[in-house]
């Protein structure tokens, strides 16, 4: 009975989520990154900071969220002042990245949260609510796992498309059953690409895969490097 219970939750769930009454050009315009909306967007924000004292347009975040998720930009209070309204790819206009700012403090920089990445989230957290507990499978750090995506019911485990290598990025949780994309990958790519960018072991080194990308690493965990210069999980960091 639970097992019929969650099947149908599930598929409701994936319903809701897939937009399927969208027309497939709606769908396309509206899952499309542009750089010229984000440089609009990015125009906006300048415009509205330098009338207001440096205060930026964005919502109030807990001070516990997550540093790339933290400052949303509130597009109520640019719209239509600096622009005529959100980009048609905003969460805001039914699209499904959350335009936000990174360097807030030093230099604000619009870049794109990519929120398709929650609904896969939601889905496996869904899932181990149902289970019971999170099967935890493989210790990759102290306090992150793997987990065994067969026993929540997945014929092959779900992965995230990465927005800087268009690769396949696999899902991992914390002991607290939290739920992440894990981006060594990308980062190990990117290091043996460009270098360190002069970071050291104990830095936090996701700014790396920020530059020359319209993206933020959404749902990461912080990361550093060893003494070999590859990526490793920043532990007693959030």
């Amino acid at each position: 009975m639970k097992k019929k219970f969650l099947g149908l939750l599930i598929g409701l769930l994936s319903i809701l989520l897939s937009g399927c009454m969208y027309p497939e050009e709606e769908m396309a315009k509206n899952q499309t990154p542009y750089q010229d909306q984000l440089q609009a967007v990015q125009s906006a924000v300048e415009s509205f900071q330098k009338d207001n004292g440096g205060i930026l347009p964005i919502k109030t975040r807990d001070a516990n969220t997550p540093i790339y998720q933290k400052y949303p930009i509130d597009f109520e209070k640019i719209s239509p002042k600096y622009m005529a309204e959100p980009p048609g790819n905003a969460f805001e206009s039914g699209g499904v990245f959350q335009y936000v700012i990174i360097n807030a403090e030093t230099k604000p920089t619009v870049k794109l949260f990519d929120l398709r990445i929650a609904d896969t989230i939601r889905e496996i957290k869904l899932r181990i609510k149902m289970g019971g507990y999170p099967p935890f499978k493989k210790i990759l750090a102290s306090n992150v796992y793997t987990l065994d995506f067969k026993q929540l019911g997945y014929k092959e485990p779900p992965f995230a498309v990465s927005p800087y290598t268009h690769q396949n990025l696999p899902y991992i949780i914390s002991g607290e059953g939290e739920v992440y994309v894990d981006y060594r990958m990308d980062l190990y790519r990117a290091i043996k690409e460009k270098g360190t960018g002069g970071f050291k072991p104990g830095d936090d080194i996701r700014q790396i895969l920020l530059k020359k990308s319209m993206f933020v690493p959404a749902y990461s965990l912080p990361y550093t490097i060893d003494e070999k210069n590859e990526p490793v999980f920043l532990e007693n960091k959030k």
